[in-house]
């Protein structure tokens, strides 16, 4: 199984100023990495640079983010490409969704991602064949089980 992540929930795993969703956040972000089942694109992994470095406050040090960055590196990536595009044009017409949503919904879609993790979108949304999960609305458990 395999959960796509959207940079809310990085952000929110490193925003010590929300005292209820970065609890959960980093929560969710453990069990990914223990199970191993955790995705994202190039475009999540820039716009949580972005977020963490210059929006947040305090913000991240650009070395921290970096450093949380590369890490991610390991969760393969979906780079931006023709493909990627093609998934969210269909997306954004289907669904009518923003551009910037169904680029996510894309990239999850091309990753074949069971789940997307995001508090951008209606819980428990089906979108082709990704399901969206609030992180803050479910718990890991509720999708990964006793990983």
């Amino acid at each position: 199984m395999s959960i796509f992540v959207d940079s809310n929930v990085l952000v929110y795993a490193r925003d010590s100023s929300e005292s209820v969703k970065q609890p959960k956040a980093s929560e969710w972000m453990n069990l990914l990495w223990r199970s191993r089942s955790g995705r994202v694109s190039f475009q999540v992994l820039t716009e949580f640079y972005v977020t963490a470095t210059r929006k947040l406050s305090p913000g991240l040090s650009a070395d921290f983010a970096r450093r949380d960055v590369r890490a991610l590196l390991a969760w393969h990536p979906v780079p931006m490409d023709a493909q990627v595009l093609q998934a969210a044009w269909d997306v954004e017409k289907r669904f009518r969704l923003s551009f910037w949503d169904a680029l996510i919904v894309g990239a999850a879609q091309v990753a074949e991602c069971e789940y997307l993790l995001t508090e951008d979108l209606q819980d428990g949304q089906k979108l082709g064949d990704v399901r969206v999960v609030n992180p803050f609305a479910q718990s890991p458990e509720s999708i990964l089980g006793g990983v």
